[in-house]
C-alpha cells in the first residue's frame, strides 16, 4: 500500500517564495516533519555503511573534475526508488508547483543528493548556476545533522549579490531547510570539525533541443 502524500505546508511554501522574491534567499526552521528528516538520515546512514556514496566534484561534463581543496564532500544523488527518498522528492514537487504559481518561474524539475562532509570536509565560496546558463535557478539545502552543537562547524554562509557581504550564517541543525537562487547568491559551506550530513537539490528549468529532455546533473 502506498504512503499517504505528505501533507502541503502552504504558509511555509508561501513565506519561501516571498523570500525568494524580496531577498533571494529564505531559511524555514523545522520546515520538514521530524519524522521525513529522521527517515532521510537512516536513509543515508544506510548508503554510507553500505559505501555507496562517492567523491563529488566541481564543474559539468566536460569541466568536470575532483579538487579537495575546493570541495571535499561525498554524495548520492537521490530516486525514488527507496521510500524516504521518494517521500522527500514528492514534496520537493509539491514546492516546485507553489513556485511556479508564485513566482511564474517556469521550473520544470528537480535533482537533489545526500551529501556528507567529514570533519575537516569543506566547500569553497562559488555559484550553483552561471547566470544565463538557464539550467539551475533555485538552490535548496536540507539539513539532515542531529545534535548539531556550536563549534562543530560546517555553517552555509550566503553572501549578497556581489560575494562580499555576508548576508547570513545558518547552522546545519536537522530541519533546516534553506533555499536561494542559483545563479545570484554566492555562498560556502565552512570547515566542518564533526560529519555533517544534508541533502543538495536544485529546480531547474527544461533546457530540452529538438525533442530531446535535458538530463538532471
Amino acid at each position: 500500500m502506498p504512503d499517504a502524500p505528505l501533507p502541503v505546508d502552504r504558509d511555509a511554501f508561501e513565506s519561501a517564495a516571498l523570500g525568494l522574491r524580496e531577498q533571494g534567499w529564505w531559511i524555514g526552521r523545522d520546515a520538514l516533519d521530524r519524522e521525513l528528516v529522521d527517515e532521510l538520515r537512516a536513509d543515508l546512514q544506510e548508503l554510507m555503511e553500505a559505501d555507496r556514496l562517492h567523491r563529488a566534484g566541481i564543474g559539468r561534463e566536460q569541466d568536470y573534475h575532483l579538487d579537495r581543496d575546493i570541495r571535499s564532500d561525498r554524495v548520492f544523488w537521490l530516486t525514488r526508488r527507496r521510500p524516504a527518498q521518494a517521500r522527500f522528492l514528492e514534496r520537493m514537487e509539491q514546492l516546485r508547483l507553489s513556485l511556479n504559481r508564485e513566482l511564474f518561474l517556469g521550473l520544470f524539475e528537480f535533482e537533489a543528493h545526500y551529501a556528507h562532509y567529514p570533519p575537516g570536509g569543506l566547500y569553497r565560496k562559488h555559484l550553483d548556476s552561471f547566470r544565463g546558463a538557464a539550467n539551475r535557478i533555485v538552490s535548496a539545502v536540507t539539513y539532515l545533522t542531529e545534535s548539531w552543537q556550536p563549534g562543530d562547524g560546517g555553517e552555509l554562509v550566503v553572501y549578497s549579490e556581489d560575494g562580499e557581504t555576508v548576508s547570513a550564517t545558518i547552522e546545519p541543525r536537522a530541519g533546516t531547510f534553506v533555499m536561494f537562487l542559483s545563479e545570484e547568491i554566492p555562498h560556502e559551506v565552512l570547515t566542518s570539525r564533526t560529519d555533517r550530513t544534508s541533502i543538495a537539490g536544485w529546480f531547474r528549468l527544461n533546457t530540452s533541443i529538438g525533442g530531446t529532455i535535458d538530463p538532471a546533473r
